[in-house]
């Protein structure tokens, strides 16, 4: 005896709630991981890295820090969208001293931080500090790569 057709899935009346919710929720799954954007920092030298990361949000200006981010790995570290077309970023290499600076001052600390406003650092017990801009071009993903100093001139 031969059988030619199609077979059919027929789900109950009570469980098509069920299936609906269930299809439903991994749409949702699948647009929140796709929309999900990260800043992120790469580690390219050889080193381990301490890194600091400033930002002006809606509500004013924020540091905070520290990542430490071993050689040749990357780390996210501020989950969302970007905050801020310019971001600054103050990077310490823990293994051969140096760091990343810049000429834009705000207010770190020696231990993990988070420090709303950039004035008056000293006075309010923090260390005044030099951070590198960085212009992500208000995307709201993006990717900083810290390279060898003997790197970046080749």
């Amino acid at each position: 005896m031969s059988y030619e057709g199609s077979v059919r899935f027929r789900v109950p009346r009570s469980a098509r709630w069920l299936v609906i919710l269930a299809v439903a929720m991994v749409a949702l799954g699948s647009i929140s991981s796709a929309a999900r954007a990260d800043l992120k920092l790469c580690n390219g030298t050889t080193s381990r890295v301490g890194v600091a990361v400033g930002y002006q949000d809606d509500t004013g200006w924020t540091t905070e820090g520290w990542w430490n981010i071993a050689s040749q790995t990357c780390e996210t570290l501020l989950r969302g969208a970007v905050p801020s077309r310019f971001v600054y970023v103050h990077a310490v290499d823990y293994d051969r001293g140096g760091a990343w600076v810049g000429k834009h001052f705000m207010c770190t600390h020696d231990k993990s931080f988070a420090i709303r406003g950039v004035q008056n650092c000293r006075s309010r017990g923090y260390k005044r500090t030099g951070f590198f801009e960085v212009d992500t071009g208000e995307a709201k993903e993006w990717t900083i790569r810290l390279a060898d100093p003997e790197a970046e001139g080749e």
